[in-house]
């Protein structure tokens, strides 16, 4: 999982948490040799899980699962680094039985790090 706490959620709308990088984790070592830098493709991943944790405490989705089923627009502002805090947030929009939509910022020291609009289906 790549969220180290959720601070607020509003069930099948929006949430908000953050992921703390301490260092030790293994993707550092070879992303980038000798400047370690996380991954874009982890910085979605975590606006995705977040979302998914406001998808699955609305009652509507009780006892399904949400997918990943697509980014659009995603765009990587600033390098995250060892030692930093991501603040993470999500709206999520056009939320329906089958799926939905949601757009997310991730946020380093006030800057803007990532920001993707995602696409959720739900099972």
């Amino acid at each position: 999982m790549f969220l180290t706490d959720v601070s607020e959620v509003t069930p099948g709308v929006s949430a908000f948490g953050h992921w703390e990088l301490d260092g030790g984790e293994p993707f550092f070592e070879g992303h980038f040799p000798n400047r370690p830098t996380l991954p874009g493709v982890l910085m979605v991943e975590a606006l995705a899980q977040l979302g998914a944790y406001a998808i699955l405490l609305d009652e509507r989705f009780k006892g399904k699962l949400p997918l990943f089923g697509g980014i659009n627009k995603a765009r990587f502002r600033k390098q995250v680094l060892p030692g930093d805090r991501l603040e993470l947030s999500i709206s999520l929009e056009k939320l329906s039985a089958r799926g939905g939509t949601g757009s997310g910022k991730g946020l380093v020291g006030g800057k803007l790090a990532v920001e993707a609009d995602l696409f959720f289906v739900v099972v």
